[in-house]
């Protein structure tokens, strides 16, 4: 097969033209910025912002320029979850199979941030809330505020705590005592609380929070980026396995990762005594 076939599903993405979000990409072009931009709403999700979402992570998949994708909200606020005009009003005049439809398609979201190989870092401020708090959870690393108060809202307009996830993420996260009481009141988590629970890696003050997530964003995207796709494919793989399968599949993994480029680059770097820089390859 030649290079041209094996890398025709292949693309950039600093150029993708986002309909319903802001995409911003650095100056490098390795870190993609998704900003929810509703802010008079508090940036609540809406039908075509789920679906664009969603066919942006899919799509990420393929792409050869972004290693790090950030996802924060604009005005002080991170998301305000399910539009109430737009979404909830809707879903009450909606047919079961229509409804089924709705909720697979917010569960694709998750889906397809998990599927992505790009670490994801959540930028939470302000207001995290419902649908909004899933895409938090479903991020790798967030990074908080003071200000941020995280609240899987559910119960609050008559449904159940389990929502795209919720019921295996959030336990996961930050234990199932913890979660239940969350998922069953539907209060809000303070930053303190979200912290101490390993919800949130670290808080920052509010006008240092952007400053602070593209120094982690721009640290990642330095590193090996194969190996961390390795990385994420196995913290999520591995929810599924026994021990002795886990320590196979590192094994197996690992081996891959050791014929990359970069992982010469490193022990070339270390024998020179310089640091090494990583081509993801």
């Amino acid at each position: 097969m030649s290079e041209h076939t094996m890398k025709h599903h292949r693309r950039p993405y600093a150029g993708y033209e986002a309909r319903t979000f802001l995409w911003q990409v650095s100056r490098d072009g390795k870190v993609g910025t998704i900003t929810l931009n509703r802010p008079e709403r508090k940036n609540p999700l809406t039908f075509d912002s789920y679906a664009e979402l969603r066919d942006l992570f899919r799509g990420l998949v393929y792409a050869t320029d972004i290693k790090v994708v950030v996802v924060t909200g604009a005005g002080g606020n991170f998301c305000s979850g399910g539009d109430v005009h737009e979404i909830i009003g809707p879903l009450t005049k909606m047919s079961m199979p229509e409804l089924l439809d709705f909720t697979r398609m917010t569960g694709d979201l998750v889906k397809a941030m998990r599927a992505c190989p790009q670490p994801i870092v959540a930028a939470v401020d302000g207001v995290c809330a419902g649908a909004g708090a899933m895409v938090a959870l479903a991020s790798d690393m967030r990074l908080g505020t003071a200000a941020a108060r995280t609240a899987f809202l559910f119960t609050r307009v008559g449904l159940a705590g389990a929502d795209m996830g919720a019921c295996t993420l959030l336990p996961r996260m930050i234990g199932q005592g913890r979660a239940s009481e969350l998922l069953y009141t539907g209060r809000a988590m303070s930053a303190d609380e979200g912290l101490q629970w390993g919800f949130f890696n670290a808080l920052h003050e509010p006008q240092a929070l952007a400053e602070a997530t593209a120094q982690l964003a721009a640290q990642l995207a330095a590193g090996p980026t194969f190996a961390h796709g390795v990385t994420k494919k196995l913290l999520h793989q591995e929810w599924n396995m026994g021990v002795d399968e886990a320590i196979e599949a590192e094994a197996q993994a690992q081996a891959i990762c050791m014929q990359t480029r970069d992982f010469h680059r490193a022990y070339e770097a270390f024998v020179d005594k310089r640091k090494p820089e990583f081509a993801g390859d």
